[in-house]
């Protein structure tokens, strides 16, 4: 897999999706306009390719990236979009900190982004409605099957609109975050990962983690907006 295949993008059509969260009880409609997502999570080869940096603690360029934090991604995006030409879609102002005060989303930009987690989940289900878009042992790397480590991307079968790993091996960054009112500047992550137990590995799973940490189960995958 050369780095031009590794962020290979899919277009995802419009529709409809409903959030919720077990914690709150609470559910909220989303209406998605078509978008693009790479067919996998961003590998360590590509992430290489564009930062010059291996983060994490085990090696392989078709590995997904991990150890990097939400900030990480937002950067390598808009690197990406910059290293193909491509307006990046973050403006990262002076008054910058670490909470994410001082960045903007530019929607008209052409460059590569975090999906949203309703595209994300809207992506992950690929017009299924149950918990997983096929059988998981075929479909993620989780406790049960993963040998408790990291696995190539794609080495399982993808959702039938072409999506490899929306469920196990790495969870995804998404841009939102997850509950201001009680967990401030945390951002949602989507997916599951390789340590996992089957019930985090479900298409409406949520978990959060704080913008800056880098954790050896979190990744994350570009998007990119439909424009013109």
């Amino acid at each position: 897999m050369d780095t031009r295949t590794a962020h290979r993008m899919v277009a995802i059509p419009p529709g409809r999706v409903t959030l919720s969260d077990r914690r709150t009880r609470r559910s909220w409609p989303v209406e998605l306009a078509p978008f693009r997502l790479a067919a996998y999570p961003v590998t360590q080869a590509l992430y290489a390719q564009i930062t010059g940096l291996r983060p994490g603690t085990v090696r392989g360029d078709r590995l997904p990236v991990e150890g990097v934090s939400w900030w990480d991604a937002v950067r390598f995006c808009n690197a990406l979009s910059r290293s193909e030409g491509l307006a990046p879609a973050y403006r990262l102002d002076a008054a910058l900190d670490s909470e994410g005060a001082g960045i903007t989303w530019d929607a008209t930009a052409d460059g590569y982004r975090l999906p949203t987690e309703a595209e994300w989940e809207h992506a992950c289900r690929a017009g299924t409605t149950g918990p997983h878009y096929g059988p998981l042992d075929e479909i993620a790397w989780y406790r049960g099957n993963s040998q408790e480590r990291l696995h190539e991307v794609a080495g399982k079968r993808p959702n039938v609109w072409g999506l490899y790993d929306m469920l196990g091996n790495v969870w995804d960054w998404c841009w939102d975050v997850y509950d201001p009112a009680v967990y401030g500047s945390y951002r949602v992550l989507r997916g599951g990962g390789w340590f996992d137990e089957h019930w985090s590995c479900r298409a409406s799973a949520r978990r959060r983690s704080h913008p800056t940490f880098q954790v050896d189960d979190v990744g994350f995958r570009v998007a990119r907006s439909v424009v013109g």
